[in-house]
């Protein structure tokens, strides 16, 4: 397991983020000159979505958060970094509601898990990471205090990644899978596109350009123990692929070559996630690795206690912010949510619990029990406190 894959895993799935809700946003936008017209609480007008979204990049470029970000850890459990977006995604006037939010964290996860399946090599994800930061950089364009802070975690992202080897750079992917191994949710828009089985898993293409620096497979060759070539033989490779033409850039600027990454809702077209049918296999796997911890409430009580500072908007006040809907109707989402396996469905928790008594001496009490623990090293016991600790400031 790499120690350096959670900035890769933040930035990646943050700006998958970024790409679904802005896509939604614009869904509900309407004219300004219109806007006086409609009362729902649905209406957007432009300006809500430019705030929402420098609100949210605001927060996840902030800077102590990044500091501790890009500092050498495990990653986190798939429910703390599911709290992490959670709250990530309600850093402005903007509510989604328990299935919005699970439809949110699905495309999210299974869009990038896709990129990190095609990536031609393991050093290719610093690309794909590449093209959701120019995509971020063009949302807040127009905004130099928040572009600044997006510039900085480029520089991060250079110093830290260009000079790793192609083992670590495996390393890294191999992390990345194993965190996503047992997720297979159904998404539409790959199941129109022919890249996913109806059993959520993706079918792999035989076909594109080969990685840069390596030849098109389909010949062998021979050499004598001088280093003089004797014969040549070639065989068929079963695809059809073409060599690459130039490699991605690594800088600030420049082509990545590669469009894992960019933008695929640019174009519009309904998203769904399906959990019917056989995709439900998966659910009932998903349990069974899911169900043996007993500490997973502690974890994320924790975690709420840690993120509980945050200065987020009340969702219980409907006259403060607007409300986001991932699916076409209100009736698909409410159905959604009652159909939708409890497994696969993250408790929200709630951040109310700070100014709970009762609920202020369980947590101490947990948290005694962490530190008072006498088999767990110091280090382990600490796990992600510092870096979810940052969003209480932010």
């Amino acid at each position: 397991m790499s120690s350096r894959t959670l900035p890769l895993l933040f930035i990646n799935l943050g700006g998958e983020m970024l790409y679904i809700l802005d896509q939604r946003l614009r869904a509900q936008n309407i004219p300004a000159d219109k806007a006086k017209k409609v009362s729902t609480i649905a209406a957007w007008i432009e300006e809500d979505r430019k705030r929402v979204m420098n609100d949210i990049i605001t927060t996840m470029f902030n800077k102590k958060f990044l500091e501790e970000l890009f500092k050498p850890q495990e990653l986190y459990s798939k429910k703390a970094l599911r709290t992490v977006f959670d709250r990530l995604a309600h850093a402005s006037i903007m509510r989604l509601n328990q299935a919005s939010m699970d439809k949110l964290y699905d495309l999210m996860t299974m869009a990038f898990k896709y990129q990190v399946l095609l990536c031609p090599r393991p050093k290719d994800i610093l690309l794909v990471s590449f093209n959701h930061m120019d995509a971020i950089k063009d949302f807040v364009k127009d905004t130099p205090s928040i572009l600044s802070q997006v510039d900085e975690t480029y520089r991060q992202l250079i110093e830290m990644y260009t000079p790793l080897s192609s083992g670590e750079f495996q390393l890294i992917r191999q992390t990345l899978l194993i965190f996503f191994q047992d997720m297979h949710i159904r998404v539409s828009i790959f199941l129109k596109d022919k890249v996913q089985n109806s059993n959520g898993r993706f079918v792999l293409p035989t076909s594109g350009s080969v990685p840069h620096g390596t030849q098109v497979p389909g010949l062998i060759r021979i050499f004598s123990c001088t280093g003089e070539e004797l014969t040549r033989q070639q065989f068929n490779n079963g695809g059809n692929y073409n060599a690459a033409l130039r490699e991605g850039s690594f800088e600030i600027f420049g082509d990545r070559v590669t469009k894992l990454g960019t933008n695929m809702y640019s174009v519009s077209r309904p998203v769904e996630t399906h959990m019917s049918g056989t995709s439900k296999n998966s659910a009932q796997h998903t349990k069974v690795s899911a169900a043996p911890n007993p500490l997973a409430k502690e974890e994320l009580n924790l975690l709420a206690r840690l993120m509980g500072g945050l200065e987020v908007e009340k969702p219980g006040n409907t006259d403060s912010g607007f409300r986001v809907n991932l699916f076409a109707t209100d009736e698909e989402e409410e159905e959604a949510l009652i159909s939708r396996p409890d497994e696969l469905s993250y408790g929200v928790i709630n951040i109310q619990a700070t100014k709970d008594q009762q609920a202020n001496a369980e947590l101490a009490k947990i948290m005694g029990e962490f530190t008072e623990s006498g088999d767990q090293s110091p280090g382990a016991s600490s796990k992600g406190d510092d870096l979810l600790a940052m969003m209480d400031g932010l």
